[in-house]
């Protein structure tokens, strides 16, 4: 069992930026690639950005690519997704989760342990 908490989220204006971090505890993460998505209300839960199990290799959704940047610490096991250039359209509740696969999927299905998330309001 994996436990992910993901913490960073916040209220901040159009233009500004967070950094979302997202720990793990109960196993080692270092194994498996990593996700970000987000849920805004009334609309279902989408991919934001995934990374590879060793950091080499990430993908992200085309609606943030270019504004947001995910990483990882294996050896503090954690998850970080640097978003910048903040739009209103990011407002959500962003989750963490842990691929199955070792490259990284746009698919939730693929993940096998989500987080509680974190509150992200980006105000006009």
């Amino acid at each position: 069992q994996v436990q992910l908490v993901e913490s960073g989220g916040g209220l901040v204006q159009a233009g500004g930026s967070l950094r979302l971090s997202c720990a793990a505890s109960g196993r080692t993460i270092s194994g498996y690639a990593m996700g970000w998505f987000r849920q805004a209300p009334g609309k279902e839960r989408e991919f934001v950005a995934a990374i590879s199990w060793s950091g080499g290799n990430t993908i992200y959704a085309d609606s943030v690519k270019g504004r947001f940047t995910i990483s990882r610490d294996n050896a503090k096991n954690t998850v970080y997704l640097q978003m910048n250039s903040l739009k209103p359209e990011d407002t959500a509740v962003y989750y963490c989760a842990v691929d199955r696969q070792r490259w990284g999927t746009r698919s939730s299905s693929s993940y096998d342990y989500w987080g509680q998330g974190t509150q992200v309001t980006v105000s006009s």
